[in-house]
């Protein structure tokens, strides 16, 4: 999908949303992806990781927590390409993610920004639906 143009950009608010929706949430999941390995932000994200998901998870948390980070990398990855997909990839891992941290608990305030986040992975969705030249008429286009 291409980026707006640069009138577009200048001229149309929903197209500056949708644009910077997409750069926050393709360059976000990117970077928390490569923390998992490079460990800058925690030494320990195997605690954020519920029990209940380590156990069907095969290996150990910190194994888990490297397939999240490739996971965070490629869906960064496909919301620079398809922010439609990407942006329902986003929420959907975002909600995974809040599942997890209330169960394993005392991360209620992590949950709850995560809510946010997903809520504007949500928008990024509907703004690429908007924005999609092959989805709606030419009147309705972003």
């Amino acid at each position: 999908m291409p980026i707006p143009s640069a009138e577009a950009l200048r001229r149309d608010h929903a197209a500056q949303a949708f644009t910077l929706l997409r750069v926050v949430f393709t360059v976000a999941p990117i970077l928390f992806g490569l923390d998992k390995f490079a460990e800058v932000l925690t030494s320990d994200w195997p605690k954020y990781l519920a029990p209940e998901f380590n156990d069907l998870i095969p290996g150990s948390a910190a194994d888990a927590m490297y397939a999240v980070g490739v996971v965070e990398i490629a869906a960064g990855v496909i919301v620079a390409v398809a922010p439609r997909f990407g942006g329902l990839l986003v929420a959907g891992w975002l909600g995974g993610i809040i599942v997890s941290l209330l169960l394993v608990g005392g991360y209620a305030d992590i949950a709850l920004r995560d809510f946010g986040l997903l809520s504007g992975a949500l928008a990024l969705f509907l703004l690429a639906s908007a924005h999609d030249p092959g989805d709606k008429p030419a009147q309705s286009r972003v």
